[in-house]
């Protein structure tokens, strides 16, 4: 598990929390989408096939956990994992892509199951330096 410049994970009990951020509300939620593929690979995972994701909520914060447990939803019945998101937020509303490959044991050699994202230390927030934070703890 490695962070980037766009994710960082942190420590909770047997679960993990993720932060994805960005200079937009949506690149925070698609950096923290990134961040799930992070915790289940360190191998390269390519663009070979597009998903349409979509889901809707009463505010931010729990726009992300609908957003990152459709994610892990899509990985799941799928079995794939990946790479690049674009999201679009409007009213309430999520509009996303998600570009990735399906799962291959032996050259993605997963090391855990992302089971669903929760509402534990849960913030969407601006920071000081301009920068949008989307935090939240994954269940694994």
């Amino acid at each position: 598990m490695q962070a980037n410049a766009g994710f960082e994970f942190f420590p909770h009990d047997a679960d993990i929390g993720i932060v994805g951020r960005g200079r937009t509300v949506e690149t925070a939620f698609a950096q923290a989408a990134r961040a799930l593929t992070a915790l289940v690979t360190d191998a390269a995972v390519e663009e070979r096939q597009s998903v349409a994701i979509a889901c809707a909520a009463a505010d931010r914060e729990l726009l992300l956990v609908a957003w990152l447990n459709a994610v892990i939803f899509e990985m799941a019945t799928r079995c794939m994992l990946f790479h690049r998101f674009a999201v679009r937020i409007s009213d309430g509303r999520l509009e996303g892509e998600a570009w990735g490959e399906p799962l291959d044991v032996a050259r993605h050699a997963p090391a855990c199951e992302p089971k669903g994202a929760t509402c534990t230390l849960l913030k969407v927030a601006r920071q000081a330096d301009g920068l949008w934070r989307a935090r939240c703890v994954i269940d694994l």
